[in-house]
């Protein structure tokens, strides 16, 4: 196992976890480990790999989640992800979209064991980096333990020392991926008992985890746990997280997580980022506290205004901090 510290993780969201919110959630939290979203390896490849792959230092400890089942293409991925810094590359076995099982990647590969080892021994053979890899407990009628044991041998023989387990099976037709989020039961116990028999192994459980008190249940028996969700609607559970899991107490309020967001704004707005690419993660920021209606309306109104108008931009990250605008309890 590498020595990085995957205690508590956020999982790589599509259309979610990118660059910009990664940057918003290390504002708050300087312990979780952050994934980026799924990338193909066709991407990483052939297209733009400083949009693609770049990132902010300030980002790191930060792993690099690939999608794709071809040994070359694999290959070539790792060591283009080992140049640009990133920390760890994980292999995302468990997507059940339309279109990446048309691509043979994601949830799909649970079918395919043989394949898998493959795929993940060529990326250790051609990496220094930590691989690990992301998958469900089954698929359509398949949810057994020893099938999914099985699995992870195979994934084991590929000298993988990490797995993060989604605790619900993955339904490859007749559901959506946000279906696949929640109607397929979660099943913690095969976890559990995956750990079990594999002690050696660093198992991280993921799926239907959204407080402190599930996070603290979890950690008696595997050995992290990665919250998707929750933290996109709610990130500064992170703060919570920071405080009492890993005994950090030196976090940033709501209000100084958005002054220090100012600068990252004009920073990225001159490099042609709009104003909205980056406001729309921090939409949850006040979750649950008095007058959180009146932040998110108020960056629905007003994210969208000119870039160049700094002025503006500035008001939009500073509004909370005026209680005759908006009114807050930290």
């Amino acid at each position: 196992m590498s020595n990085l510290n995957r205690k508590i993780s956020v999982a790589p969201m599509m259309d979610c976890t990118d660059r910009h919110d990664r940057y918003f959630l290390r504002l708050i939290s300087k312990n979780v480990m952050l994934y980026t979203e799924m990338v193909a390896t066709g991407s990483v490849i052939n297209g733009d790999r400083k949009k693609i792959l770049g990132f902010d230092n300030f980002e790191k400890p930060l792993a690099l989640q690939l999608g794709g089942s071809n040994k070359k293409e694999l290959a070539e991925c790792v060591k283009i992800a080992e140049d640009y810094g990133y920390d760890e590359i994980n292999l995302n076995l468990g997507c059940p979209s339309k279109k990446v099982q048309k691509n043979k990647f994601g949830a799909c590969l649970i079918k395919e064991p043989d394949l898998v080892h493959e795929c993940l021994d060529t990326m250790k053979r051609n990496t220094c980096l930590p691989i690990t890899a992301k998958t469900r407990i089954g698929f359509d009628d398949t949810e057994d333990f020893d099938y999914l044991n099985n699995f992870i041998e195979k994934i084991k023989l590929a000298n993988v020392k990490t797995i993060i387990l989604h605790a619900r099976k993955a339904i490859l037709k007749g559901l959506s991926p946000k279906e696949n989020l929640k109607i397929p039961k979660l099943n913690y116990q095969m976890v559990y008992e995956i750990k079990k028999s594999n002690p050696e192994l660093e198992i991280i459980i993921n799926g239907g985890i959204t407080s402190i008190e599930d996070i603290k249940k979890q950690l008696d028996y595997v050995d992290g746990v990665m919250i998707g969700r929750a933290i996109y609607q709610n990130p500064y559970l992170l703060a919570d997280i920071e405080k009492i899991i890993f005994q950090n107490q030196e976090v940033l309020s709501r209000e100084e997580v958005i002054q220090n967001l100012i600068n990252y704004v004009k920073s990225e707005v001159k490099k042609g980022t709009r104003v909205n690419q980056i406001m729309r993660h921090t939409v949850g920021l006040y979750h649950g506290q008095k007058g959180s209606s009146k932040w998110k309306r108020y960056l629905s109104d007003n994210m969208m205004a000119r870039d160049s108008d700094f002025k503006k931009v500035e008001h939009i990250l500073t509004v909370v901090q005026n209680n005759e605008k908006i009114q807050m309890v930290s």
